[in-house]
């Protein structure tokens, strides 16, 4: 059997009295960081051995950790913070053991995306979590495009260094739009920032672990422009070619990008 325990991401009292049990249960410990997690079981008087499992050593691990559950061992998987396979390492092993009819239990507990949403004052339902967002330019691009065209909330999780970045990129698209910035969670110095991308932006730099949540569109943000004013507004605002603007609006509207190109090419005749 793999246990799947959410350990905390800043508050050691939030680790559940389930999750304690199933980690004294358990005949090995997966985790991370063996330091790390080293201070938290000691924390809660667990003496059980690690075993670091992280996101470099996962592929050549899944093996080795698939032979002892088939023995009929007990593990636990945990990660530095939070739930892992979630933007952490334990997806595949997760994959691996529903191929292998190997049985799963998640154990509930610390999320720093949930605990951000329902905090954020923003709308919980729909809303959609993207992970990390792109390093790439091109891609970030993309991806924030897509993200303002989503109807309700957008999590993604950013380091402090990047987000600026990101703000931004918002505050050219689209300067009204609500963001919320949730830093340091369950942590000393926890807060909700709100305000609109240019607002957030006077208040950086930013410190800790960040959690950006982008409010949704109740309609299409891009109904109100033309063809041509849109593909106008990502060479404006991304400063890439006619050809890259094309390809980015093609993505986001229900316009080949051989319609496009016309369209764009009758624009600059008039």
């Amino acid at each position: 059997m793999l246990y799947l325990i959410a350990t905390p991401i800043g508050n050691l009292k939030d680790l559940s009295f389930r999750a304690i049990k199933c980690l004294k249960e358990a005949d090995l410990i997966l985790c991370e960081d063996t330091r790390h997690s080293a201070n938290l079981l000691r924390h809660y008087e667990i003496k059980k051995p690690l075993k670091s499992y992280h996101k470099f050593s996962e592929a050549k691990r899944a093996e080795e950790v698939l032979f002892l559950l088939k023995e009929g061992q007990t593990l636990a998987l945990i990660s530095d913070a939070g739930t892992p396979a979630l933007c952490d390492p334990g997806e595949r092993l997760v994959q691996a053991c529903v191929q292998a009819s190997i049985p799963i239990v998640p154990i509930p507990g610390p999320c720093a995306l949930i605990q951000a949403l329902v905090g954020s004052g923003l709308s919980t339902n729909p809303f959609q979590f993207i992970g990390f967002l792109p390093k790439k330019k091109g891609a970030l691009q993309e991806s924030v495009l897509n993200i303002l065209s989503y109807e309700g909330t957008t999590i993604c999780y950013e380091s402090p260094h990047r987000l600026s970045q990101v703000l931004e990129l918002i505050s050219h698209l689209d300067p009204e739009r609500q963001l919320v910035i949730a830093r340091e969670l369950t942590k000393k110095f926890e807060e909700y920032i709100r305000g609109s991308a240019n607002e957030l932006l006077q208040q950086s730099p930013y410190k800790g672990e960040i959690v950006l949540l982008i409010d949704g569109t109740s309609t299409d943000m891009w109904k109100s422009l033309s063809i041509e004013e849109h593909l106008q507004l990502i060479i404006d605002s991304f400063q890439v070619s006619q050809k890259e603007a094309i390809t980015i609006v093609a993505k986001i509207r229900p316009v080949s990008k051989r319609d496009l190109y016309r369209k764009f090419m009758m624009s600059n005749q008039k």
